[in-house]
């Protein structure tokens, strides 16, 4: 074996580097994300009284303990 051709320190192997995602494929699901954000917190803290989508208390009494949880009073 020819001593020249083996290296003296170990070789790590190459790393890649990250792929750049584009804005345009990455817009779509934030508008997405950010509008079913905006309706549960609209359901959360505002579903009742004046501004109420269904009437009746149901919606109210299914998001009651994250009403709380989040500091929205409801009491």
């Amino acid at each position: 074996m020819n001593a020249s051709s083996t290296p003296a320190f170990p070789v790590s192997p190459s790393l890649d580097a990250p792929v750049p995602i584009p804005v345009r494929e990455v817009l779509p699901w934030a508008v997405f994300i950010g509008l079913m954000l905006l309706l549960a917190l609209y359901f959360v803290g505002a579903e009742q009284g004046a501004t109420s989508i269904f009437s009746g208390m149901y919606v109210h009494e299914f998001v009651h303990d994250g009403r709380h949880l989040l500091g929205f009073p409801c009491h």
